[in-house]
């Protein structure tokens, strides 16, 4: 059985269009040199091996230009972000006045929040999903304290169901009948982070507006993930990191997106900074703010160069991959890690949805017993050499990236769950 399993897999591999993509990237390896069974790139994606001399050029220009590098570098400091521009716009379906490299993706929410959430009469209250990222729902109660509102009256974090795992988009359709009227904003993920659940964005932005709300999408894993199509769908704001599915590195450059409707009335409330004025009289440094065009005003400070170079590397492997193909191996990537794990649905709970439409790369997996045992699995899992991770309270998770991974670490994978389990009863 083994055997047919391991010849299957190897077949899926050798008939891959994508498969060459995966030396482009370096994975971590044991103490003999082996390669990990990596699937974990929906926390941390793989390094591009470009990465190390996009990174070392830096350096080398730096040693050789000091300063001037600003202007004279191989890739000019000054203006580096818009190297960036074209792929994160590709990325996002967006235009590319709509997309900015900056920043953090907690940073990129505030100064969003700043400018869009602007509680006023009876709407005041921003609606989220409940066990939303910590780091979002931080900012988002801040940000209505910050209004000198009680986050605990207007803060709505929409629940599935009572016994689902998933929230329906009737389920957000539902609240936003209900509550829409006090609703100010509406901040939601592409995916969930701990479920692996995905959303129709274009029902969900769809059904913000129509209750007369702002509409903002959190895409930390979602951008790279899945093809997404912010302008088309006329999101107003989103925000995203690019360590996950973009394969930055650790605490790469942030991005953002505003849609270009929001262009001509410059709002009062954008909060401002320098990198955020018009390129051409920046460097006058006069008092007077003059806005860059597009979503590039709302940058604050100038780019990290060092943490904006992989994510040079990256972007370029995404250009030549395409994310449609990328998607479509993602699909079949999921699937047959769902179908290795039904075997073993006495002692493992998939979470996230079944539907390919309602998932990307990641599921989500609940260890029956309880989370004790599900930790000792996940440690069991390390020891093996499969490498996930763990979101409390019992959830571990499990991606299978189509840039890199491969369907034989699929299979790999689920024979370690398999021994992992067995030697945790």
């Amino acid at each position: 059985m083994r055997a047919q399993l391991l010849e299957y897999a190897r077949r899926r591999d050798a008939t891959d269009e994508l498969r060459g993509f995966r030396q482009h990237f370096a994975p971590p390896v044991n103490a003999q040199g082996e390669p990990l069974v990596y699937l974990c790139g929906h926390s941390l994606g793989l390094m591009p091996r470009a990465a190390r001399r996009y990174v070392e050029e830096e350096l080398q220009d730096w040693e050789r230009l000091a300063v001037l590098g600003h202007e004279h570098a191989r890739r000019p400091w000054i203006p580096y972000h818009t190297q960036l521009t074209g792929g994160l716009a590709y990325l996002a379906g967006a235009r590319a006045d709509e997309v900015i490299a900056m920043n953090s993706l907690t940073v990129n929410l505030h100064l969003m929040l700043a400018t869009f959430y602007r509680p006023a009469g009876k709407r005041t209250r921003i609606l989220m999903e409940a066990g939303a990222f910590s780091s979002d729902r931080h900012a988002v109660t801040s940000q209505i304290a910050w209004h000198g509102l009680d986050p605990q009256a207007h803060l709505i974090e929409l629940a599935p169901a009572a016994g689902a795992h998933s929230i329906t988009q009737e389920d957000l359709d539902a609240c936003l009948e209900q509550n829409g009227a006090t609703i100010a904003l509406v901040l939601w993920p592409g995916v969930q982070f701990r479920t692996g659940q995905a959303f129709d964005l274009h029902k969900v932005v769809a059904a913000a507006h129509r209750a007369g709300c702002i509409a903002g999408l959190d895409l930390a894993h979602a951008i790279g993930n899945l093809p997404l199509s912010l302008h088309d769908i006329e999101t107003d704001f989103a925000v995203w990191c690019s360590y996950k599915y973009l394969n930055a590195g650790p605490g790469a450059i942030g991005g953002c997106f505003v849609h270009q409707r929001h262009f001509a009335a410059v709002p009062a409330s954008r909060l401002q900074g320098w990198w955020g004025h018009e390129a051409a009289t920046r460097f006058r440094m006069d008092p007077q703010f003059q806005p860059e065009a597009g979503a590039a005003a709302w940058q604050i400070s100038n780019p990290p160069i060092l943490s904006a170079a992989p994510l040079l590397a990256s972007l370029e492997l995404f250009k030549e991959a395409r994310i449609e193909r990328l998607r479509a191996k993602s699909v079949g990537l999921t699937d047959y890690l769902e179908q290795l794990l039904r075997p073993l649905s006495a002692a493992v709970e998939v979470l996230t949805p079944r539907a390919p439409a309602e998932r990307g790369c990641q599921l989500s997996l609940r260890i029956l017993g309880n989370a004790t045992r599900g930790r000792r699995v996940l440690e069991r899992l390390t020891e093996l050499g499969a490498i996930c991770d763990w979101r409390d309270p019992d959830v571990i998770r499990v991606a299978p990236v189509p840039l890199y991974n491969t369907f034989e670490d699929v299979l790999r994978f689920g024979e370690r769950l398999e021994q992992a389990l067995r030697d945790n009863p």
